[in-house]
C-alpha cells in the first residue's frame, strides 16, 4: 500500500492506495526555511527592494499596519515585533501605531478572537482595530480607479502619516497573487470596492499566476498607489507554514522580487491532466471554511481532466463561511443554472462563491469530506461523503488500470501546471 498523510482541520488523515496505483505528488517545492526567522524579518527591513528604509520616515506622528484576518496562515510572531521595534525607534509611542485586521468582505472579528493573529503581547500594548466592509462611517472615499472601481477605504489606514502592510505572497486563483497592497486594497476596502474589483474575476487574464496584464490585480495595485502605501512586508511560506523568504519595501518592488521566489517554491509542472486528484487545502486556516476551501478545488480542476474527480478533503468547521452564497444557492438544482444565473445577475460577494464552485464542478465530479452536514453540502451541489477511505474507494472503482492520480496535500499553495 501507498499511504500519505492529507492535512485536515488541526490535524490529519491518513490516506491509503493499492499498490497497483502510483499516485503523482504535486506540492511546493522542499525549500531551505529561516534558521532565525526574526533575524530574517529583520534583515529584510533593514534592507529594503526599494524606496526608502523606515528609518527615513522618522518625524511622521502616526502609523497604520494592515495585517490578515484568521483566515490566512500570516506569521504574525514573526513579522511584527521586528516591525514594530523599528517603529518605535524612530519615535513612535505605540499608542500612534494602529494595526487594521483585513477582513475585506469576511465577517468581522470580534476582540476575544484577536488573540488567533495577534500576540497578546502586541494586542497588550498597540490599539488593534478590526475592519468591518458595510460600516460606512469607518470608511473614506478616494476616488474612483481608471477600471471604475469606487474607492472606499478604512479611514484609520487612509489617514495615518504611515501606511503599511503585513502579509504573504502566495497564489491567488484570479488575483494572480496575494501579497503587497492587496492586504489594504481588498482587506481594508467597502464591500464596494471589493464587490467592483472581484467582478473582474471573470476576464481570461485574471488567472492563477497573472500578474501584469491581470485587470482585478493591476486594479488592486492603483488602489494601493490611491491610498498611498508606502511599505509593504511580506513573507513567502513553505507548506508547513515556516518562512522560505521575507521581503520588505514599496510595495510594487516586494511584488517584483517575492514572486520570482513564489515560483520558485510553488509551481508544479505535470505533463498530462489527471484522472483523479485528491486535494486538500492544507488544513487549518485554510480550510476553516468553504469560502477558503474552494481555491483547492479551483487549483486541482486546472489539471483534472474532463469528467475527472476532485476528491476534496476539508473540515470547513465554520461552514461555508458566507452567509450570502448560502442563501443564493438555495432552489438551486445544477451547476449549468448556477452559472447561466450567474452571468445574467452580474457579480456579488457570496454568489462569486457559487460560481467559482459551478464552472469547476460542471466539469469533474466533486466528492467533499468535511465536517459540514451531509444533506447541507447535497444542497450546494456537492457530492458528501462519509470518509476518506469510502470517498478513494468510490473513485478507484471507475478507473481503469493506468488511470493518472495526483495527490495535493496544500493545494491553496500549489500551482500546477500542464507543460
Amino acid at each position: 500500500m501507498h499511504e500519505f498523510r492529507s492535512p485536515y482541520g488541526r490535524g490529519a488523515l491518513t490516506l491509503a492506495l493499492p499498490d497497483a496505483w502510483r499516485p503523482e505528488w504535486l506540492a511546493p517545492t522542499a525549500l531551505p526555511v529561516a534558521a532565525d526567522p526574526l533575524k530574517a524579518v529583520g534583515d529584510a527591513l533593514d534592507s529594503p527592494v526599494c524606496g526608502k528604509r523606515l528609518a527615513e520616515f522618522a518625524g511622521v506622528r502616526s502609523a497604520a499596519i494592515a495585517v490578515n484576518d484568521k483566515t490566512r496562515p500570516v506569521p504574525h510572531a514573526a513579522l511584527l515585533p521586528p516591525l514594530l521595534q523599528r517603529l518605535e525607534a524612530m519615535g513612535l509611542p505605540p499608542k500612534a501605531i494602529t494595526l487594521l485586521i483585513a477582513t475585506g468582505t469576511h465577517p468581522p472579528m470580534p476582540p476575544d478572537e484577536f488573540a488567533q493573529v495577534i500576540p497578546p503581547d502586541i494586542l497588550a500594548r498597540y490599539p488593534v482595530v478590526c475592519h468591518d466592509c458595510e460600516d460606512r462611517d469607518s470608511l473614506v472615499h478616494l476616488g474612483k480607479t481608471q477600471r471604475g472601481t469606487p474607492v472606499w477605504i478604512h479611514r484609520l489606514l487612509a489617514g495615518a502619516d504611515l501606511r503599511l502592510v503585513v502579509g504573504n505572497i502566495e497564489p491567488h486563483q484570479f488575483q494572480g497573487f496575494s501579497g503587497g497592497v492587496k492586504s489594504a486594497a481588498i482587506g481594508l476596502a467597502g464591500k464596494q470596492t471589493v464587490n467592483h474589483n472581484h467582478a473582474m474575476m471573470t476576464d481570461p487574464r485574471a488567472a492563477l499566476g497573472c500578474f501584469d496584464d491581470n485587470p482585478p490585480r493591476q486594479d488592486v495595485e492603483e488602489i494601493g498607489r490611491m491610498i498611498g502605501v508606502h511599505f509593504a512586508l511580506n513573507a513567502i511560506l513553505n507548506e508547513s507554514k515556516q518562512i522560505v523568504s521575507v521581503v520588505a519595501g514599496e510595495p510594487t518592488a516586494v511584488m517584483q522580487r517575492g514572486i520570482p521566489l513564489a515560483l520558485r517554491l510553488y509551481l508544479v509542472r505535470v505533463t498530462a491532466p489527471f484522472d483523479l486528484i485528491i486535494a486538500s487545502p492544507g488544513g487549518h486556516p485554510k480550510d476553516i471554511n468553504l469560502y477558503q476551501s474552494q481555491k483547492a478545488l479551483a487549483h486541482a480542476a486546472r489539471v483534472t481532466r474532463d469528467a475527472g474527480t476532485v476528491i476534496l478533503v476539508a473540515a470547513c468547521p465554520e461552514g461555508t463561511g458566507s452567509r450570502s452564497y448560502e442563501q443564493w444557492m438555495e432552489g438551486m438544482t445544477s451547476h449549468a443554472a448556477v452559472v447561466e444565473r450567474f452571468r445574467r445577475e452580474g457579480y456579488r460577494i457570496g454568489p462569486h462563491k457559487a460560481f467559482q464552485i459551478a464552472r469547476d464542478a460542471s466539469r469533474v465530479q466533486v466528492l467533499m469530506l468535511s465536517q459540514m452536514a451531509p444533506d447541507f453540502v447535497r444542497r450546494l451541489l456537492l457530492t458528501p461523503v462519509g470518509s476518506l477511505e469510502d470517498a478513494v474507494a468510490a473513485a478507484l472503482k471507475e478507473l481503469k488500470p493506468g488511470a493518472r492520480i495526483g495527490i495535493m496535500p496544500w493545494a491553496n499553495s500549489t500551482m500546477p501546471t500542464i507543460s
